[in-house]
């Protein structure tokens, strides 16, 4: 299959599964993987219907930004003896995530690991390490700045961002630190000694609920998205944790969470609560002297920059958590 966009037909790259049981020319363009529908049914293995399903879901439930994730595109197909250009839409990795989350396919983990690997090789060739994290620490700044401007804020809420912004300064300063050899790179790699299974997180739930309970909606789940935040922290591939670190998987918990709505009402609060959660149980909550490690505003920045996030800022998301 030849794809071509507007006269460029980006780079195609052979996937093939683990098992050797499927293979995909896949397009990878605008620093992201593309599929189609189609191609999603052969991965995943299901019909092109239940991707469809799934698909009209999570752009209905504002998962993601249908503009933002999805392009058309002209494909050159052989049907019989014959060569037929048509116009078929194809989605980026994130709508292609996704899916993957709600079907549960293994598939879908094997394929963000290979994806995620190729993007890695991809975009940073050419450039070091240190001049990427630059570019996703100035990202942040703009993302802080751009969820100020998408919505009306309470005085507290400006008031967090305008601590984590002051705060990210610091960072920055120590970035360029690090880049002139000033300094030596923060340590990353606290190891996890509790994991949140299902059960409990529902009983914490159960216990936001009577407190923060006043509308009948509050913690009612409505799919399977807080199993599949909770499973996505703790994956593995190959015996290896795809998140190695307390640290990413704090942080992705607080992202999938956020990002998945997987109840009616008080997501956030959820989140949020979830995420203090399994830093407590952890010990990392709170520093030697009881004092807590993540204030109540930036708590609430955090929570508020993922929920406005848009799908092609996932990646600093985390990062900046």
């Amino acid at each position: 299959m030849i794809a071509q966009n507007g006269g460029s037909r980006g780079e195609i790259v052979l996937y093939q599964a683990p098992d050797g049981s499927v293979e995909l020319d896949v397009r990878l363009d605008q620093e992201s993987i593309w599929l189609s529908q189609k191609q999603m049914a052969l991965l995943f293995q299901k019909d092109t219907d239940t991707i469809g399903f799934h698909l009209g879901n999570i752009y209905k439930e504002a998962e993601l930004d249908e503009v933002a994730t999805t392009e058309e595109s002209s494909v050159v197909q052989q049907e019989g003896k014959r060569q037929v250009r048509r116009r078929i839409r194809l989605y980026n990795l994130d709508a292609i995530i996704s899916v993957g989350y709600r079907v549960s396919s293994k598939r879908g983990t094997q394929f963000r690991i290979w994806a995620t690997s190729i993007l890695r090789d991809h975009i940073q060739k050419g450039f070091s390490v240190n001049r990427t994290r630059l570019r996703d620490l100035n990202l942040g700044v703009r993302l802080i700045a751009a969820t100020a401007t998408r919505r009306d804020l309470s005085g507290d809420e400006a008031r967090a961002l305008l601590q984590v912004v002051g705060e990210y300064s610091q960072a920055l300063d120590l970035l360029d630190d690090y880049d002139h050899q000033r300094i030596s790179k923060p340590h990353v790699g606290g190891s996890v000694l509790h994991a949140l299974g299902y059960e409990e997180a529902l009983r914490i739930v159960d216990q936001l609920r009577s407190r923060f309970g006043e509308s009948s909606l509050f913690g009612v789940e409505k799919d399977k998205g807080l199993e599949s935040a909770l499973g996505a922290v703790v994956q593995t591939f190959d015996g290896q944790d795809v998140y190695p670190s307390l640290e990413e998987k704090s942080a992705n918990l607080l992202y999938f969470m956020v990002k998945n709505h997987a109840f009616v009402g008080g997501n956030k609060r959820i989140a949020a609560a979830l995420f203090l959660w399994f830093l407590d149980r952890n010990g990392v909550l709170v520093d030697e002297n009881g004092v807590p490690l993540i204030s109540n505003a930036a708590l609430v920045a955090m929570t508020l920059m993922i929920a406005e996030s848009r799908p092609e800022e996932k990646d600093v998301q985390p990062f900046l958590i």
